[in-house]
């Protein structure tokens, strides 16, 4: 069974205002103070209020979950010493874009020459899947099959529906404000590495982009390790939906793979309806109907996530992981996604209240 690996975007508030607090560099220096945290599991991000992990290679749902809920508790600890709060939630609630901080890296500041008024925003943090593929050609043909699900795991996975101070109206708000970079949304079909790798260096020579970091389709190849990336989810509140979705898109990758061998055909959905399919997902979450992908209907958003788990359902039983999904799709179903959370929160007691559910779920214990 292949490895999968987890990288979350975090976001540090100050926990008066619920402004982004620009403290990337106090809070890192208290990480790289602890026994506990290696100087590779803390990265910089974008913005200078925000900050990134990623979990090592695993094979089970045990050892990603002890990953991610180890680092969260020395973040907030970390955030705590440096007078802030992190934050696992896919938008900014409040920002005022004058009082934006770059993180001081070339890359950064090129990227910001580059996009200046898309740069002094992107208060927006994501979740990424890596799966382990057994080489380009197998991940090119795993990609070209994932892409009629990936608004499925957008729809699960929403968790900002507040931007500039009031609800956007959209459970995912991150999925839509992210399409203003140049190369985004669901990936086309390739006919193999070859055709990947050149059109991907046809996009670099646009100038549009400048590398091929800057490729962020909701999924694609890692340059870097031998996995296809799924980047279509928010970051999660708690570190237990960070590794229900790890689970599912290993499964999902898994199960293109095997059709990859088998010789099943990809099924060609139009760039359009993906399109749409991607909005209506990050617009309804869970809350609303999703695009039936096959038939270009829409249908109830609970229906859209039961053929997404038949579909993946002979992957979760060959990795053992079909109790750990039931338990946690139950509980997905209890308490609602992120986005869900959010506004329950807010009505509850408006801001205040927010900043204490983004506090409490960042180190939530797994067994609570």
């Amino acid at each position: 069974m292949p490895t999968f690996g987890i990288e979350e975007e975090y976001l540090l508030l100050d926990p008066a205002t619920g402004f982004p607090a620009f403290a990337s560099s106090e809070v890192e220096e208290y990480l790289h103070r602890s026994p506990r945290v290696d100087n590779a599991d803390v990265q910089r991000e974008l913005l200078s209020c925000q900050l990134e992990t990623s979990t090592p290679p695993c094979a089970t749902p045990a050892e990603a979950l002890a990953s991610l809920a180890g680092f969260r508790s020395e973040l907030g600890a970390a955030a705590l010493k440096a007078r802030v709060k992190a934050a696992a939630v896919g938008t900014a609630p409040w920002f005022d874009t004058a009082a934006t901080e770059l993180t001081d890296k070339a890359r950064y500041h090129r990227i910001k020459e580059n996009a200046r008024a898309i740069v002094v925003d992107q208060y927006c943090n994501g979740l990424h899947v890596h799966v382990e593929v057994p080489d380009r050609e197998s991940g090119v043909e795993a990609l070209n099959r994932i892409r009629p699900w990936l608004p499925v795991i957008t729809a699960l996975s929403a968790n900002s529906p507040y931007w500039q101070g009031q609800d956007s109206g959209f459970a995912s708000w991150r999925t839509v404000h992210f399409r203003r970079w140049p190369v985004q949304g669901v990936p086309p079909l390739f006919v193999d590495a070859a055709d990947y790798d050149h059109r991907v260096e046809g996009l670099v020579r646009t100038g549009a982009i400048f590398d091929r970091g800057l490729v962020t389709w909701m999924a694609r190849l890692s340059d870097n390790y031998p996995t296809l990336e799924v980047r279509a989810a928010d970051v999660q509140l708690t570190a237990r939906d960070s590794v229900l979705l790890g689970v599912l898109c290993r499964a999902l990758v898994v199960t293109a793979l095997a059709e990859g061998r088998q010789g099943t055909p990809p099924q060609e959905v139009a760039p359009e309806l993906l399109d749409a399919a991607l909005w209506q997902a990050g617009r309804h979450g869970l809350d609303g109907e999703l695009v039936n992908t096959r038939s270009g209907g829409l249908v109830p958003a609970r229906e859209a996530v039961g053929a997404f788990l038949e579909h993946i359902g002979a992957a979760l039983e060959q990795s053992g992981d079909t109790a750990y999904v039931a338990a946690g799709m139950a509980r997905l179903n209890e308490l609602g996604t992120g986005a869900q959370r959010q506004r329950a929160a807010y009505e509850r007691g408006g801001l205040p209240a927010l900043v204490d559910l983004f506090s409490s779920s960042l180190t939530e214990a797994p067994g609570d």
